[in-house]
């Protein structure tokens, strides 16, 4: 089974930029731009990862985090955010997100997560 996951952000420049570096390291990586197409594509394509930007209009990234959670969707969550709200990121992490980049991040640290977080997951 390949490695998936999904970068759900309302920039399109930050979608294009993680899912060509993502890609180029091997990942099978989807995009979504909004809470209903990630919700949508968590369950069409069930990628074993979700990048998942706090700040999204409409439904943010807590309110599609509680979602999968109320849906008792697993997948491991790593969140972004262009905003100090620790507040906002503890509650992202009471509800299982494992990890937090803040924006900008450095993509080197981004891909360095994610290939540890498969990593593990293959050690399972």
């Amino acid at each position: 089974m390949g490695q998936k996951l999904l970068v759900v952000d309302d920039q399109i420049g930050i979608r294009l930029l993680l899912k060509e570096v993502l890609e180029k390291d091997g990942y099978e990586t989807f995009e979504a731009s909004n809470g209903q197409a990630a919700l949508d594509m968590i369950q069409s394509e069930k990628p074993d990862l979700v990048l998942l930007d706090m700040k999204i209009p409409g439904m943010d990234g807590i309110e599609i985090l509680r979602e999968m959670r109320a849906r008792s969707i697993p997948t491991e969550v790593f969140m972004m955010t262009a905003y100090g709200e620790m507040e906002l990121m503890r509650e992202a992490a009471d509800l299982g997100a494992s990890q937090q980049f803040s924006k900008p991040f450095d993509i080197d640290i981004v891909r360095q997560s994610v290939r540890r977080f498969f990593e593990e997951k293959a050690k399972l």
